[in-house]
């Protein structure tokens, strides 16, 4: 294994965590998170049920499989979100008929409608999160947040 080499060091001088872009980004992440929950929690979903509910909206009839490779989730917590999805009438599960030993997952008009009340959610935490920005920097932020997101992948 190659030895690594050694990271550059923050300046204690001037706010060892403050001026770290990872400190920085995590705290937002947190803030974010916990906000969005709150706001989601009063629909009585999570965080999981909505990004579930987006993929299979934008997807249109989608795979169980292909949810998993999307989003990075664990197959089996799939499972759960879709049986809570599903047990709501926000999605249907039917045999892929390309495949019939695959699950093909589709939205209902019901999660279609939902769906519309969550993403004012998570508008709602954008506004509150990023509400000192102009509309210039959180669009700036925005596209630069893409393009770390999508180089790490």
């Amino acid at each position: 294994m190659a030895k690594a080499e050694p990271c550059a060091q923050p300046d204690p001088a001037n706010n060892r965590l403050g001026n770290t872009v990872v400190w920085l980004l995590g705290r937002a992440s947190l803030r974010a998170s916990q906000s969005l929950h709150e706001r989601l929690a009063g629909h009585g979903i999570r965080k999981w049920h909505y990004a579930v509910l987006a993929v299979v909206a934008e997807a249109g009839p989608i795979t169980q499989a292909e949810i998993v490779r999307r989003l990075g989730i664990d197959r089996g917590d799939l499972v759960g979100v879709l049986n809570d999805l599903g047990d709501a009438g926000y999605v249907r599960r039917a045999p892929d008929p390309a495949n019939r030993r695959r699950n093909q997952v589709t939205l209902t008009p019901e999660g279609a409608a939902a769906l519309r009340r969550f993403d004012a959610c998570v508008v709602e935490t954008d506004d509150s999160l990023l509400g000192v920005l102009s509309a210039a920097e959180r669009e700036q932020l925005t596209r630069l947040l893409e393009r770390v997101v999508h180089a790490a992948n």
